[in-house]
């Protein structure tokens, strides 16, 4: 999705010094454009009644309710907004349900800005973004894959990947080709019918894969 205009947010956080900042930073991008902020779930509610921004960026903890129960009704009132949970928890468990739920992106505090911004780009994409820890501590936590699924060599692929080893390292690691080692990548998306880490990710939330 293209835009010729600034990307409309609506900040939510619950801790004014936390909601300030980023309404600081994105405020001196023009590439962004405060719809509206909010310091509760309840307010944010009551905020979109009559605004609709482009990306819901929310934290996770709030005082009345969690960002992922905001998430929930924005889909379900308006659809078109996408939704993002800023959030410093980095628990597997916490990351399971949030992501599925279906929402566009999670992202750490610990963020960059320019990471962060890029990831809301990524997200008006069409693209959902999870921080790369969120990615490599799900891959790692995924635990016993489904009888005949993957190979015991795609298994050690995907372990390596989600280190974060190049396709060259990955070779030395295992002793064998990086035109192999490609070929075992492509083998593991096509058996998950994923595209992308994401993807796989959603795949294996979906058939118990996350333990």
């Amino acid at each position: 999705m293209s835009l010729n205009r600034p990307i409309k947010l609506m900040l939510v956080d619950d801790h004014r010094i936390v909601l300030d900042g980023l309404k600081s930073m994105f405020e001196q991008d023009s590439t962004f454009q405060i719809e509206a902020a909010a310091g509760s779930a309840e307010e944010a509610m009551s905020l979109l009644q009559s605004r609709q921004p482009d990306v819901l960026v929310t934290d996770y903890r709030l005082p009345d309710a969690s960002g992922l129960d905001l998430c929930v009704w924005v889909k379900e009132k308006l659809p078109s907004v996408k939704r993002v949970i800023l959030s410093m928890h980095d628990e597997a468990a916490i990351v399971r349900q949030i992501l599925k739920e279906g929402v566009d992106g999670y992202i750490l505090k610990s963020v960059q800005q320019l990471e962060l911004k890029n990831a809301l780009h990524q997200v008006m994409r069409g693209m959902p973004y999870v921080s790369p820890e969120i990615t490599r501590l799900l891959l790692t936590d995924m635990g016993q894959q489904p009888e005949g699924l993957l190979t015991t060599r795609e298994r050690e692929v995907l372990s390596l990947i989600a280190k974060e080893y190049s396709n060259k390292q990955i070779a030395d690691k295992l002793f064998i080709s990086e035109r192999t080692v490609e070929t075992h990548r492509k083998n593991i998306f096509r058996k998950t019918n994923t595209t992308t880490l994401v993807g796989l990710i959603k795949y294996a939330f979906a058939n118990n894969l996350v333990q």
